[in-house]
């Protein structure tokens, strides 16, 4: 498996992301996560949306829980043709538990706990703490990767306007 070392910091300390590095223009990787539900998930059910894929190491930090509040209210403004997707390694459980204490309903919390499928696919699973680096992938209706933007350190959000603008252009 790739590692790739440098690319992320926690509190300015470098770690390794294990995992193929996704570029613009690849076609997303599918991969199956958990729902809140116990379901599984696989990303290709989002085809024909433009989805947002926001990895965060874990809803109950600081950091990821004020970026998926943002998403949130964001994704209320988007309408139905885009899908946001928090993912993480934190239990389904604890990811229900956190999306009913914040009042998240438009966004969609999935775990990668099973087998860090995502976090490998897409380059981010970082191996010191077994946890998914902050990153954010667009993809357009056609499962293609339009915007990536892998957050240089952990506990920094990522830039927004970026984002979404990414998801304007793809509409």
């Amino acid at each position: 498996m790739a590692e790739r070392k440098g690319l992320v910091t926690l509190k300015g300390n470098p770690v390794t992301l294990v995992g193929k590095e996704v570029k613009v223009g690849d076609a997303a990787p599918d991969v199956t996560l958990v729902d809140n539900d116990l379901k599984a998930v696989a990303l290709s059910t989002f085809r024909g949306k433009v989805v947002v894929l926001s990895s965060v190491p874990s809803l109950d930090t600081p950091v990821c829980d004020t970026e998926t509040r943002r998403f949130n209210e964001e994704a209320a403004k988007l309408g139905d043709g885009v899908a946001v997707l928090t993912i993480s390694m934190d239990l389904p459980f604890a990811q229900k538990r956190w999306c009913g204490a914040h009042g998240i309903e438009r966004v969609k919390t999935l775990s990668d706990h099973r087998d860090a499928a995502f976090g490998k696919a897409y380059g981010v699973l970082i191996k010191e703490l077994r946890l998914l680096a902050r990153a954010v992938f667009v993809v357009d209706r056609q499962g293609t990767v339009r915007h990536i933007q892998l957050v240089k350190e952990l506990a920094t959000e990522p830039d927004y306007a970026a984002v979404l603008k990414a998801v304007a252009d793809c509409r």
